[in-house]
């Protein structure tokens, strides 16, 4: 998706061949222009698969899924970093580890909203080694629903989140795939397929 890439050119920062920052439009700051085609974009590519239900993990997955949600005529679910006092003990939890904060945290979904016979988009800001692909996919199989498969804003393919996510048979749809960030550049793997021609 050409406009994204073209975000993370002129307002990413490249803090180490590892970690991409892009709080000015995605995780801090949200470009909603940008947001609304990006969840455009989502809804386009799973609009024949009979999505009812769209889910997250809070907060920066919350602003690409709300366009994808509304145009799949879905309701949006965020899987919550902290149990709330409004949520009683009637939640499915599963454990997800962040990278970029190395920590890990319970990640809980009311069993009121994702039931049997749901069809479960997951839409996560980055794909790195999977982790928060794995703890959503884990809450839509204790629900008894069908992940029908990933939305992923920014895919780093130098990790193996991917290959490990499609391994289980799982259908993996990255708007932004980056080669690598060596040297604080930014070189995608579309850029590097073309230079291979």
């Amino acid at each position: 998706m050409d406009k994204l890439k073209q975000a993370i050119r002129d307002k990413g920062k490249v803090l180490s061949s590892d970690v991409l920052k892009v709080d000015s439009f995605l995780n801090h700051q949200i470009d909603v222009n940008l947001m609304i085609s990006i969840g455009e974009e989502f809804a386009r590519r799973f609009q024949t698969d009979s999505i009812t239900k769209v889910l997250t993990i809070e907060s920066s997955g919350i602003a690409p899924s709300l366009t994808a949600a509304r145009d799949l005529d879905a309701s949006l679910i965020f899987a919550r970093k902290k149990k709330s006092l409004t949520m009683n003990n009637d939640v499915f939890v599963s454990q997800v580890y962040s990278y970029t904060k190395q920590e890990t945290n319970n990640i809980t979904v009311s069993k009121d909203f994702l039931t049997e016979g749901d069809r479960v988009l997951i839409i996560d800001d980055f794909l790195a080694n999977g982790q928060a692909a794995f703890g959503l996919i884990d809450i839509v199989q204790q629900a008894g629903a069908e992940v029908v498969g990933l939305g992923i804003v920014i895919e780093k393919s130098f990790q193996d989140g991917r290959q490990r996510i499609e391994d289980q048979g799982y259908r993996v749809e990255s708007l932004a795939r980056i080669h690598s960030l060596e040297n604080g550049q930014v070189t995608f793997v579309e850029e590097l397929q073309l230079s291979n021609i």
